[in-house]
């Protein structure tokens, strides 16, 4: 037992001491898989001894049990927003209103980036962390402690004996840990997050510890709050004792003397962005001396002795007309910015994205505001920001489920907000508006792949549609008859049953005096229905739309089970055992197949003929020897002979694993016109890469062997 403690306490210095190497200093000393078997020896230790875990244990960053809720905390300081500007001018308004403040010529200031991530509060008393929490209204937010403390980058305990010290910062998602995030995302069937802040968001708000736990959120701090027995006197060596402490601090800060330096670090460090991992949208101005900051004060709303300088990407301004809800095919209520028209990046701008409702509260987005609408290279469009001193009179703070007058815009069904995540949903599952999404994905090019059935043709289907049809009865001429027809589809599976007539007379932009046996594309479209009933089994999986269930994880599905039956009699343990599966996926299975109604969709498709066990088992039939075989694959730019779909269906048959992202662990890169990062990644990885030409000999040396 003696042995037993004194390894344990070992293993906790070591691994908090290269947790900080890694997150604070920059300087890790060993390997993310060398940590990952100290903290694994740990856990072994303090399971066959629970009396050696404390809760500062590293291990305790792997999560709790899920919480019933979040409790609100009061502030002990409260957590200010800036001022902003975008212009220099306003920034030297700011400064001549400070000095004038403080009865000087010249005033010294801080200069950092101004992170997009997500506040954050830490309470550590006697060198414990105690409490964790957001910044909510400023005044009171949600208690995250537990949230907070999977963070790797948020000390467990630090090295002080104050009685209470504060620390403030921002969680935020890198920019190569948020491309992996989307990446198991997309792989799962979920949505991507519009951008880091949002995944941020929408981590830090999770019921499940272990959840977020297992996305790669990191932080840096640059304030505090309420401090007992601990006292900075300038902002200055605040960031210099950060680090001491245990917290990371940005990189680029500056201490600047006068106006003037701070505009030409803010230049600095807007060249200098890409040397950041995540992503920031300006500069922070602060006066250097604490007792200036007392002496200044604050308004109301945020300290006089800060602001924020904004960048301006690709910007414009124009009025917000009306917000418009879009609902998908999980019933997610997805809020959209109706613009006046405005000439952005070299395109004419009407709508814009406003993410969720959070989002638009943190921003105070409200009707008829002049808004500030951003596209920043390959982005879609997005409302950033108000021009507040144009508001209109009279306007209100946009609440989601009044706007919706509390039920779904497409069928009037219940909303409900769903308490995991920043959205409220459409509770009826027989709503058009999912039936439709869940139509379009089950058609899709990486579900069941049926050809002609796009968009307007899926939307006929699935709505009622009014119908015209020329007649000559031969007594009173010609005449146009209407009627409406109901919808042809209301799940998946009636898209087997369709004739060609019922496609016909729902079919797009038909004229009203087709003749009914005009039926060549309707046709054809039955005929591509028909042929999808031999689809590879995951691609049925895939179809279904279970949730947490993408196309790789159907492509494992499919391979361990060999059948819907057998993926339906599964339970949840047995499910958790198959590789890259897992408890959460394996849960989704389970619930998924649970509901009456998916269930009676799958026997409709039984019924129509469609194919539950055509397993592709191309990896078990490739050649052993071929070059691509067993291989980790990353496709980046554009084939000239290969969509990506059928470079990646090539590598498969071949055997290889095809995956997103480049690391250590890739083993060929194929690199076609405009590869970008990835490519250059490999290069300085040394990973071996192939053109077009070089990957279409290869593989024909495959097919030969």
């Amino acid at each position: 037992m003696a042995a037993a403690r004194a390894r344990a306490q070992n293993l906790r210095r070591e691994l908090e001491r290269h947790n900080r190497l890694y997150y604070v200093v920059a300087a890790p000393e060993i390997s993310d898989r060398d940590f990952d078997e100290m903290l694994r020896e740990l856990q072994e230790l303090e399971a066959a001894y629970p009396e050696l875990a404390t809760p500062e244990s590293p291990t305790q960053r792997v999560g709790g049990e899920p919480l019933e809720g979040f409790r609100s905390v009061t502030h002990a300081v409260p957590m200010m927003s800036l001022d902003n500007t975008y212009t220099f001018a306003e920034l030297r308004e700011f400064d001549a209103r400070v000095c004038k403040g403080l009865g000087v010529e010249s005033v010294a200031y801080v200069l950092e980036p101004k992170v997009d991530g997500v506040s954050i509060s830490l309470r550590y008393e006697r060198g414990h962390l105690v409490l964790a929490a957001t910044r909510g209204n400023g005044k009171e937010g949600d208690d995250i402690t537990a949230n907070a403390r999977t963070i790797r980058a948020v000390p467990l305990r630090i090295a002080t004996d104050a009685a209470v010290v504060e620390v403030r910062g921002e969680v935020y998602l890198g920019a190569s840990a948020f491309a992996r995030l989307n990446a198991r995302r997309e792989q799962a069937g979920e949505s991507p997050f519009a951008n880091p802040r949002n995944a941020t968001a929408g981590s830090l708000k999770q019921l499940d510890p272990k959840v977020v736990a297992a996305r790669p959120l990191a932080a840096v701090f640059y304030a505090t709050g309420a401090l007992e027995g601990l006292a900075f006197d300038t902002q200055t060596q605040l960031l210099q004792s950060l680090p001491e402490l245990g917290f990371p601090v940005s990189r680029l800060w500056w201490e600047c003397q006068g106006i003037d330096e701070v505009v030409a670090r803010i230049e600095e460090l807007q060249q200098r962005e890409s040397e950041l991992d995540y992503a920031i949208d300006g500069a922070v101005v602060k006066v250097n001396s604490f007792r200036q900051w007392r002496q200044l004060g604050a308004t109301a709303k945020a300290p006089r002795y800060a602001m924020a300088y904004k960048y301006s990407h690709e910007q414009a301004q124009t009025r917000l007309k009306a917000i418009t809800l879009q609902v998908g095919r999980t019933g997610v209520l997805t809020p959209v910015a109706e613009l006046e028209p405005v000439a952005l990046a070299g395109s004419t701008i009407a709508r814009a994205t406003l993410h969720n409702e959070d989002e638009i509260r943190r921003k105070d987005i409200r009707m008829g505001d002049t808004v500030i609408v951003e596209k920043a290279g390959e982005v879609i469009p997005a409302v950033v920001g108000v021009v507040a001193d144009l508001r209109p009179p009279g306007t209100a703070p946009f609440d989601l489920r009044a706007h919706a007058g509390g039920t779904c815009p497409v069928c009037g069904g219940d909303i409900s907000r769903d308490p995991a995540a920043a959205a409220w949903r459409c509770e009826n599952l027989d709503c058009p508006a999912q039936i439709r999404g869940r139509s379009e994905h089950f058609v899709s090019r990486k579900a069941m792949d049926i050809e002609g059935l796009g968009e307007a043709m899926i939307e006929a289907l699935t709505s009622e549609t009014r119908v015209e049809q020329t007649v000559d009865d031969g007594l009173f001429g010609v005449r146009t008859d209407e009627r409406m027809l109901p919808p042809a589809v209301r799940d998946v599976a009636d898209l087997y049953a369709l004739t060609a007539e019922a496609i016909e007379w729902r079919r797009p932009n038909r004229a009203a005096d087709a003749k009914k046996q005009t039926l060549k594309l309707a046709t054809k479209l039955c005929a591509a229905i028909e042929a999808s009933k031999g689809n590879e089994l995951w691609r049925l999986i895939h179809g279904l739309g279970i949730p947490n269930v993408g196309e790789g994880l159907a492509r494992k599905l499919a391979q361990e089970l060999g059948s819907l039956d057998a993926l339906m009699a599964a339970d949840e343990e047995a499910l958790a055992t198959i590789p890259d599966v897992g408890g959460i996926v394996a849960t989704s299975v389970r619930e998924f197949f649970s509901l009456e109604r998916n269930r009676e969709v799958i026997e409709k498709l039984r019924r129509a003929g469609v194919r539950f066990d055509r397993v592709e088992r191309v990896a078990q039939t490739a050649n052993a020897d071929g070059f691509f075989f067993g291989k980790r694959v990353v496709l980046t730019g554009t084939l000239e002979a290969y969509t990506r779909d059928e470079a990646q269906e090539e590598l498969r048959r071949c055997g290889a694993r095809v995956v997103g992202t480049v690391g250590k662990t890739t083993d060929v890169v194929v690199a076609g016109d405009a590869a970008g990062s990835k490519l250059q990644k490999a290069q300085t990885l040394g990973i071996p890469v192939l053109d077009e030409a070089q990957f279409r000999r290869r593989l024909e040396e495959s097919e030969r062997s």
